[in-house]
C-alpha cells in the first residue's frame, strides 16, 4: 500500500517533517483521541510485540526501554506480562503526559532519528512499536537501539509493511546481520491495525555484538 493510500486511511502517514508529525501527536491527545482511536482502529502491536518478547525471556526482572512509548500501551502490557523494570520514551511530551501513573519507573522525551542520550549497553530489552512507519524513524535508529543493549538483550519492534523496502529497513536488517550486531530470531507479520487493513513485520532480534 503506497503513502497516499495508506495515508487516506491514517492521515498522519501523509506527514513528513519531524515538527509536522510532533504537531500531530500533540493535538492527538486532546481529550484522549489518540487512545480513543488505538481501540477503534483493533491496534493489536502493542499485545503482539510484548506476547513475542514474553515468548523468548524467562527473567522479568531485567531492565527494558520502550521506545517510542506514545501513551503507555507498550507499558501498560509489559505490565500484565510480569515486567517491573522499564522505561518510557517518546519525543511527544503530550503524549508522555497521558502515561497512566505507575506504569513506567521512568519517563522521558527523546527523538529516535538523532543519537540517544543514553550509555552504551543500558539496557537488557526493548520494545519498540509503531515508530518505523511513514514519516516517523528511520533505519539508522537501529544502530542506536542495539548501542544502547548488552550483548544477548532482545529488541522487537514493528515495521510497517509499507516502508520496508522503501524506506531501507529490509538492507539495514541485513546490514545488522552481516556485521554480527544482532541475529533474527522471529520475522512475520502482524495484522496491526486491522480495521484499517495496515499490516506490519513484527521483529524479534538478539543483540550479538
Amino acid at each position: 500500500m503506497s503513502q497516499k493510500d495508506i495515508g487516506n486511511k491514517i492521515p498522519i502517514y501523509k506527514l513528513k517533517a519531524g515538527k509536522e508529525v510532533e504537531d500531530y501527536y500533540d493535538e492527538w491527545t486532546v481529550e484522549n483521541k489518540y487512545d480513543k482511536d488505538m481501540v477503534d482502529w483493533k491496534y493489536s502491536g502493542p499485545q503482539e510485540t510484548v506476547n513475542l518478547f514474553n515468548k523468548h525471556i524467562s527473567n522479568k526482572d531485567i531492565k527494558i526501554l520502550d521506545a517510542g512509548c506514545g501513551t503507555g500501551l507498550v507499558g501498560i502490557e509489559l505490565k500484565k506480562n510480569g515486567f517491573q523494570r522499564f522505561d518510557g520514551a517518546d519525543f511527544s511530551q503530550k503524549m508522555l503526559d497521558l502515561v497512566p501513573e505507575n506504569i513506567y519507573q521512568n519517563l522521558f522525551k527523546i527523538d529516535l532519528n538523532k543519537k540517544i542520550d543514553i550509555k552504551d549497553n543500558a539496557y537488557e530489552g526493548i520494545t519498540c512499536v509503531g515508530t518505523f512507519t511513514f514519516g516517523h524513524v528511520n533505519p539508522p535508529a537501529l544502530d542506536e537501539l542495539i548501542r544502547i543493549c548488552k550483548t544477548g538483550s532482545l529488541i522487537s519492534f514493528t515495521i510497517n509493511i509499507g516502508i520496508y523496502e522503501e524506506y531501507g529497513f529490509d538492507k539495514k536488517i541485513k546490514e545488522l546481520e552481516d556485521k554480527n550486531s544482532w541475529k533474527i530470531i522471529e520475522f512475520f507479520k502482524s495484522n496491526y491495525i486491522a480495521s484499517k487493513e495496515v499490516n506490519a513485520w513484527l521483529v524479534l532480534a538478539q543483540v550479538t555484538k
